[in-house]
């Protein structure tokens, strides 16, 4: 019997044929913002659920971008298995992005696979915000518009039949480290794996720099949040078990002992069922909500619930969102549909009418990504195979159940003309507009500090929470970054007193203080008053971000791109446009800062340092790690210890440098979305000649902020 055989290359040839360039259209969405569309793109995207329109007039005012390459360089191709994108890549190129990633910063060269869970370890792109988008120091962005588990490999593969990639050098060796090491740096691609997808979006955003690819990404997706004003102060979350009496004890603690604080978060215990969820007051621990509401509000305090998405049988949810959820259950609790817009109707409304309306200023959105895929010892979500009505599928649901409570939520307070600032335990792209600050049970302390970062390329709000610590050493460094971030949030669920009064968690659960309990609360008192003469700083960087699109947290690089020794720098930060922010862990006691071009100001010596070099710092336990860039003035207010509407911020203007330089500050009535309609002032800070001047201009009446004196550093 004849043997028929295949040559090598004629296998060759049959396995390239199954790669089907497919066609693809370009559409010109807004300034700087191209979409390319190929094949049958799917239904349930990011993008297909983000409502809020482009600001496109703030786009169209951005510098115009140019990409290193032609739309035509971008190849998109179908198979059996799904499609492929590849965007070029050039040799000096360096990336970031794909979410708040925890173990890696610059990507360029890595294999990232970006999916939502609950214990994102091991750097292989596991993340609670898993945005498939990433931006380039050449000055451009990418987003591929799918919510599928998508791989990404960044300049970390080469093909057989590419020339670029064969001709690139190899060092070969026979060590572990030259077995494992990435020669790959030099390979001219972005391949994207969209396993499963019969046709894909991909959004191209110009620079023509990394600032501005933000800037435009951010825009497009509604501009950046802008959380109300309060939100800006301290959260604490007191012990999941607390009744009513105790939380009122609580937010007298803060009150007697003059400790800023604005918001008291309630964990699980406030309702008959948590998990799952029955979102009904469990009378015997708040016999009384709509009392205990007013007594929190005349005591200054925002209170926020914990809770999560997965419906009890308790619960008067259930039967109304019977058949409109998966086909699995969580808890033994309903998982709701909210990719459809009826289910999100329903459980809004009683959300609305049962909460919002009493009073509730906030939730905590929980355990809306995903059990631990990675690892397999915790699997307690519905599985990818889930089916739901509106005719999402499980791992499409899992990647945007987090974006979609999040805007379920948040759709209660805009249509109330209330502010907000929530806490959620997922996100995914185009989340920009959404006041709600992301958080994780990890607790590692320089992970948490590279997430600050990471979410300037994202679009999201990063919380560096504080729980228990193993030192007051330790304590003490997490509360710096925590001040130093968009949200300062301390979580005491499972501690009956402050951490700053007792690290040790048994002790503290037992009533036993440390000797030194009033020591370590003064300092953190001396911290918190800090955050609270920062927030009209702050509360003016996030106007920048909802009005500019500039993330006010971000990462060196993006405001230095240029400039090589920002490229890898993860553990320091700007915010807003003239403070770098260099946090400690409790590994150091010193460390070295890199401060860019320019000349720098240490904030609690007031020396002065020349940018482009290194130095060494040594900040105690009460001084925070920050340098303000010369030209900058920094407005500091007398601390309050919670903001209210009425509040008026009496403020110092801190010039670093005697040079003629500008500033300015947002305000406006702080937690309504009047602003929207041009209900705001700017004030315009002016240094010249020695002399101080304001312009206040716009058509807000009435003022929150007030200019008491000036004071030059120099």
């Amino acid at each position: 019997m004849k043997k028929h055989t295949i040559s090598a290359f004629v296998l060759f040839l049959i396995l390239q044929a199954s790669f089907i360039n497919t066609i693809a259209q370009v559409t010109n969405l807004a300034a700087g913002v191209q979409k390319i569309s190929a094949g049958q793109p799917d239904k349930f995207t990011p993008y297909a659920f983000c409502e809020e329109l482009p600001m496109k007039t703030a786009l169209a005012s951005l510098p115009a971008g140019k990409l290193p390459f032609k739309l035509a360089d971008i190849k998109i191709s179908t198979n059996d298995r799904g499609v492929v994108v590849e965007i070029p890549l050039d040799n000096s190129e360096q990336l970031y992005g794909f979410g708040l990633q925890l173990g890696s910063f610059n990507q360029r060269g890595l294999k990232v696979k970006p999916i939502v869970n609950d214990n994102p370890l091991n750097d292989v792109g596991y993340t609670h915000g898993p945005t498939t988008f990433y931006v380039s120091n050449k000055g451009y962005g990418i987003l591929i518009n799918t919510s599928r588990y998508t791989t990404f490999y960044c300049g970390s593969t080469a093909k057989l039949n590419d020339r670029k990639s064969t001709d690139t050098e190899r060092k070969d060796g026979n060590s572990v480290d030259e077995l494992y090491k990435n020669n790959n740096q030099a390979l001219g691609n972005v391949t994207v794996d969209i396993p499963g997808a019969k046709g894909i979006e991909v959004f191209v955003f110009e620079g023509p720099d990394l600032k501005n690819v933000m800037q435009r990404y951010n825009l497009f997706a509604g501009g950046g949040a802008l959380p109300a004003i309060w939100g800006l102060g301290i959260k604490y979350r007191v012990k999941a078990d607390f009744n009513q009496q105790q939380v009122i004890k609580m937010a007298e603690y803060f009150r007697e002992n003059h400790i800023p604080c604005d918001v008291l978060g309630i964990e699980p215990k406030w309702q008959t069922a948590a998990y799952s969820c029955s979102y009904v007051w469990a009378k015997d621990f708040f016999p009384d909500p709509n009392a205990f509401i007013a007594t929190m509000k005349d005591k200054g305090f925002q209170v926020n619930l914990w809770e999560h998405a997965f419906v009890s049988p308790k619960s008067p949810l259930y039967e109304p969102l019977k058949t409109k959820s998966g086909n699995y259950l969580v808890w033994g609790g309903l998982v709701p549909d909210f990719a459809d817009s009826a289910t999100r109707g329903i459980f809004a409304n009683y959300h609305d009418n049962t909460f919002v309306k009493q009073g509730i200023s906030g939730f905590k959105m929980d355990e809306c990504d995903n059990s631990n895929i990675a690892f397999g010892s915790n699997s307690w979500s519905f599985p990818e195979l889930s089916r739901f009505p509106s005719g999402i599928d499980g791992e499409q649901m899992h990647q945007l159940f987090g974006l979609l409570y999040q805007k379920t939520v948040y759709d209660i307070y805009k249509r109330s003309n209330k502010r907000t600032y929530l806490d959620v335990r997922a996100s995914n792209a185009f989340a920009s507009s959404y006041p709600a600050a992301l958080y994780s049970d990890t607790y590692d302390h320089d992970q948490y500090i590279k997430m600050i970062l990471n979410s300037g390329f994202s679009g999201m709000i990063w919380s560096p929470e504080v729980r228990e610590s193993n030192s007051i050493k330790d304590f003490m460094r997490r509360s710096q970054t925590a001040v130093l971030s968009a949200q300062t949030l301390f979580n005491s669920w499972y501690l009956q007193n402050p951490p700053w009064l007792q690290i040790n968690i048994k002790k503290n659960n037992a009533g036993q203080l440390m000797d030194n309990a009033k020591e370590v609360e003064d300092d953190i008192r001396k911290l918190f008053e800090f955050r609270m003469s920062l927030v009209p700083y702050l509360y003016s960087a996030f106007a920048d971000y909802h009005f500019k699109g500039i993330p006010p947290f971000r990462a060196l690089v993006m405001d230095y791109p240029e400039d090589k020794n920002t490229f890898n720098l993860s553990d320091e930060y700007m915010i807003g446009s003239g403070i770098l922010a260099a946090p400690l862990t409790e590994k150091m006691d010193e460390r070295k800062v890199y401060l860019p071009a320019g000349i720098w100001y240490d904030f609690n010596t007031n020396q002065k340092y020349e940018g482009g070099k290194y130095y060494t710092i040594k900040p105690s336990l009460t001084q925070l790690p920050i340098f303000i860039k010369e030209g900058t003035i920094l407005p500091l207010a007398k601390p309050v210890e919670h903001v209210t509407p009425d509040t008026k911020f009496e403020i110092t203007c801190f010039v670093y440098g005697n040079h003629t330089t500008t500033g300015s500050l947002f305000e406006d009535d702080g937690v309504s979305f009047n602003y929207e309609k041009g209900n705001y002032n700017s004030v315009n800070l002016l240094w010249d000649k020695n002399k101080g001047a304001i312009k206040r201009s716009g058509s807000l009446k009435g003022t929150r902020y007030i200019i008491k004196k000036w004071q030059v550093i120099n």
